[in-house]
């Protein structure tokens, strides 16, 4: 048999691939066992039956052939005209490219942005796929440390050291894992090492509409920056659109054009009815986005009163998302060693900070996405599990 690339053979490089707890607790679920599953970000809400029934009659039109591979001109000038006006910079359908959601767009924009073998800078802890989706684009991964006792925010001095002879610099706010949104200030030092250092910026920001405190700003707003960033949007998050596979970049003119060549030999564009569906739920459903984000704000505040109860255990800001980051180092257990306790324990499925990096040793993520009485009870049992460590040991 003849043998498999090297390319595809190091996706995932030597380490794990962050997916175990995830992976033990579906297997688990196939075998009977009543699972409690807070790991990834998936709504416990199904997309509103709006957006399903204009998707349906898009369908039912007709609308089921090729469509055009940049997206359709209606759905690029909505998206131009929602960035535009959430940040202040003229942007055009010429600035879009529609995408098979974020997760395609974050590929396709280190493609078009370094060279196969150049340096990509990830900020450690950092969502789970970046490593790989790096290594899938042939890029070089150097990752930038972050202390969790300064919530994970990176340093400008860290940034510029590892700076030095990259090429790109994927940042994400509001944070997935963290939950932790950059301020101005943090952008601009960020901006300020992308110009010494010429790098491109790939601004994940899907998060975009789940803002609990603060607000959010794209590093493509600040001086200079608007033709070295390329931002990642997703109707996954914000429209409860997971699985419709519905996202964007915006980006400089030239590179777009590019971007629609590459799309033209790896997806050739996204179905025609879905955005359709995407285009009526941006123009015709402004309240939705609120009514998506809503509940992962009230879980937040439950989740908070909570842990004022358990010292041992802390909790990160999350100023925003739809995840908490917690603290369990007391336990003295690290992230891996406590969420297989917990899952074989008391059947709860959390994510280990391991699986985001080492920043995050020692923490787990929690998704806010069941129902509000079975989130209360998972929080309260995994706070009092991590306590029973640090008694036990005292």
């Amino acid at each position: 048999m003849p043998h498999l690339s090297d390319r595809v053979i190091s996706i995932t490089g030597l380490e794990d691939d962050g997916w175990e707890i995830f992976n033990l607790a579906r297997e688990m679920k196939l075998n009977g066992k009543e699972i409690v599953e807070l790991t990834i970000g998936e709504h416990d809400d199904t997309t509103h039956s709006l957006i399903l029934e204009a998707m349906n009659q898009s369908a039912r039109n007709g609308n089921t052939g090729y469509a055009s591979v940049p997206g359709t001109s209606a759905l690029r000038k909505e998206v131009a005209n929602r960035v535009q006006r959430r940040t202040g910079v003229y942007t055009s359908a010429s600035n879009v490219i529609i995408t098979p959601g974020g997760q395609a767009g974050l590929f396709a924009a280190h493609v078009a942005l370094a060279n196969q073998g150049d340096t990509g800078l990830i900020i450690d802890p950092f969502y789970a796929t970046y490593p790989t989706t790096l290594r899938s684009a042939g890029l070089n991964l150097r990752t930038v440390k972050t202390n969790p006792e300064e919530n994970f925010i990176p340093s400008p001095e860290e940034l510029d050291a590892k700076a030095k002879g990259a090429k790109t610099l994927l940042i994400n706010s509001p944070n997935n894992p963290t939950g932790m949104i950059y301020d101005d200030h943090t952008l601009l030092a960020i901006s300020k090492v992308a110009i010494k250092n010429d790098l491109w910026i790939i601004s994940d920001e899907v998060y975009d509409t789940q803002i609990w405190e603060g607000k959010h700003i794209s590093i493509r707003s600040f001086t200079d920056m608007e033709n070295r960033t390329a931002v990642i949007g997703s109707m996954s998050k914000s429209h409860a659109m997971t699985g419709s596979r519905l996202g964007w970049i915006v980006a400089p003119e030239q590179v777009i054009e590019k971007l629609a060549d590459l799309a033209c030999n790896t997806n050739y564009g996204v179905a025609g009815f879905i955005q359709d569906a995407g285009l009526y739920a941006l123009t015709q459903m402004p309240e939705i986005e609120a009514i998506v984000a809503e509940p992962f704000k009230r879980r937040r505040k439950i989740a908070q009163k909570i842990i004022r109860e358990f010292p041992s255990v802390k909790i990160c800001p999350s100023l925003g998302g739809m995840y908490l980051m917690l603290d369990i180092r007391e336990s003295g257990l690290n992230g891996i060693e406590f969420s297989k306790a917990l899952l074989n324990a008391k059947n709860i499925a959390v994510m280990p900070g391991e699986s985001f990096g080492t920043s995050s040793a020692g923490h787990i993520r929690v998704a806010m996405t069941v129902s509000d009485d079975i989130f209360e009870y998972a929080t309260r049992t995994i706070c009092s599990f991590a306590s029973n460590f640090v008694c036990s040991t005292n």
